[in-house]
């Protein structure tokens, strides 16, 4: 029997707190889109998982939602998530950015690797928001926190500095055979990533608290192979009639702007015409509801 192919391979985990770009620096490395990206901080809730593979290696990438201090139930358990992946990975990505404030002892959130004992890379994110000079300052406190083994300044918007990031995270993974196929960029089903683009269109287009307010659901996926056609029906779960009234807008209009903007982005991902329909319900108080979350794939 064959023996597997050998190259460098590992599972390496994006962490850091909400809103530094961790999602923008995935798909980035992908060369594509699998996870949701918007201006507004933790817009990613599950861990989405990226395969990065190259001739000689194979990068399993693990983007989870932002690091912060959590009060309610989802927001707990998106914290559990991203604190739990530190225990099973080869090499941490601790991501901050230039504009944050410099970090406080009681908002040092480099002190949740020092139980994982991992080696970690210090990612500083969208350089191309201020000058080098503007880094040093940063360098100088984050040095003294925690014996990171390489820093990184870095622009994912950009692809600025991830041909370095690529190279430092390389020679920390092991030798081993490849631990997915080669042609997949990622292990989510289409419907799940169909319906965070959905929800990363509500980000984009909503205001407030209602972005937060709102889960997606896939209700029907179905593909027409003769006419390659995919069929999708949606559900967008808010808390409040209220906001039910603010996701479909007037005549319609906000409702028909977001599944407009979600069928362009469904369509180029999947390669066909999408027929997509989408209804709006009130789960009142759903964030709270630990049989919904656990719907949601918490």
């Amino acid at each position: 029997m064959e023996k597997p192919e050998q190259v460098k391979s590992g599972i390496v985990a994006l962490v850091g707190p909400p809103n530094v770009g961790k999602s923008t620096l995935l798909n980035c490395l992908l060369g594509q889109k699998i996870s949701i990206v918007s201006p507004k901080p933790q817009t990613t809730r599950n861990r989405i998982l990226g395969i990065v593979n190259g001739p000689d290696h194979q990068i399993v990438m693990l983007d989870t939602p932002g690091i912060h201090e959590a009060h309610s139930p989802l927001n707990i358990e998106m914290v559990r998530i991203a604190l739990e992946s530190l225990g099973e990975v080869d090499v941490i990505l601790f991501m901050i950015d230039v504009t944050m404030p410099l970090p406080s002892p009681k908002k040092d959130l480099t002190r949740y690797l020092t139980g994982a004992g991992k080696p970690a890379i210090l990612l500083i994110n969208k350089i191309d928001l201020e000058s080098r000079e503007k880094l040093l300052p940063i360098l100088n406190v984050y040095e003294k926190l925690y014996p990171f083994e390489a820093i990184i300044p870095v622009s994912a918007k950009d692809a600025d500095g991830t041909d370095i990031l690529l190279k430092e995270v390389l020679a920390r993974l092991p030798v081993g055979p490849r631990l997915y196929p080669e042609d997949i960029p990622t292990d989510s089903s289409e419907r799940f990533i169909v319906s965070e683009i959905i929800r990363e269109k509500i980000f984009l287009q909503t205001r407030q608290e209602i972005p937060y307010s709102t889960a997606v659901t896939i209700d029907r996926f179905h593909e027409e192979e003769h006419k390659k056609l995919v069929t999708i029906d949606a559900t967008i779960h808010v808390e409040q009639k209220s906001q039910k009234g603010i996701i479909i807008g007037k005549n319609g209009a906000m409702l028909k702007k977001i599944g407009t903007a979600a069928r362009h982005d469904i369509a180029n991902l999947i390669g066909r015409k999408i027929m997509l329909k989408i209804w709006v319900k009130v789960d009142k108080d759903w964030s709270r509801n630990p049989r919904f979350l656990k719907e949601l794939g918490f």
